[in-house]
């Protein structure tokens, strides 16, 4: 209402001119600004808001974070170990030997996870939202990134393999058709089970109409210039540069929709 004469707000003490615009209780006789939507009166009574409820703050997480303090655990404690053993030799034998592959596989995949969630937040807005190294729950395992946008959820797992991606195909006529999907001469399907798993998490936790897409984003591949990118069993398997547009094309799914689902799959996957 617009007050006829000057008043305080009963919360906050501010003054109120005449002809503010401020809300009147009748039961108390007493006025207070709009800035108070919910107040309390005589202990249980509770005026109802004076606008909508804005959406809690979200935190994206940090790609590659999980990954990058496994690397760091690891480092410590093998040079912990080889001072205790060699209390006097410690520093050169760290410093003339090479990590091993064990350890350096989470290097390498941090430095992906963390390149990839660089390119993937210069496109953050109200139709591309992102979480970064989320937790599934009950398990070990964790999500690259999730990007949630207006065709769908994006369940993205980046990779820093080297040689060409590519599928093979076998049987289909009189055998049953397999897929296989092989980095250079190596047998990676078993990337392809992850990401799957990880979509049927995240279906779970969405209403049945949104799209859930899987992809595998290979960074340092040997893709051909024209063409190289597929999809087998559900999972795409491409680089960078092809997958941006995707998050970006337009969909059926409104922002205010994207901005809830955000809320509640950060809600049910926490950061690693």
């Amino acid at each position: 209402m617009r007050l006829r004469y000057a008043g305080t707000c009963r919360i906050c003490g501010l003054d109120l001119p005449a002809k503010a615009e401020a809300v009147h209780e009748r039961r108390t006789k007493t006025v207070r600004c709009l800035d108070h939507s919910i107040t309390q009166v005589g202990g249980n009574n509770t005026d109802s808001p004076t606008g909508p409820t804005p959406m809690p703050a979200v935190d994206p997480g940090a790609a590659g974070a999980s990954a990058r303090r496994e690397y760091e655990r690891r480092r410590a404690a093998r040079e912990e170990r080889i001072r205790a053993r060699h209390p006097k030799l410690g520093g050169l034998i760290l410093a003339v030997s090479d990590e091993p592959r064990s350890t350096t596989a989470w290097q390498t995949g941090a430095v992906g996870e963390e390149r990839l969630g660089k390119g993937l937040d210069a496109l953050a807005g109200e139709t591309v939202r992102l979480l970064h190294d989320r937790r599934i729950p009950r398990t070990r395992a964790n999500i690259d990134h999730l990007a949630v946008t207006r065709s769908g959820v994006f369940v993205i797992d980046a990779k820093r393999y080297r040689g060409r991606p590519h599928l093979k195909v076998d049987g289909g006529v009189l055998r049953p058709r397999t897929e296989r999907l092989l980095v250079g001469s190596r047998d990676c399907s078993k990337l392809v089970d992850g990401v799957l798993r990880q979509m049927e998490v995240v279906r779970t936790l969405l209403p049945d109409d949104v799209p859930v897409h899987g992809v595998l984003c290979f960074l340092d591949a040997d893709w051909p210039l024209l063409g190289g990118t597929f999809t087998t069993r559900e999972v795409q398997a491409l680089w960078p540069k092809k997958l941006y547009p995707q998050l970006t094309r337009e969909g059926p799914v409104s922002p205010d929709t994207i901005a809830e689902l955000h809320a509640s799959l950060a809600g049910e996957l926490r950061p690693s």
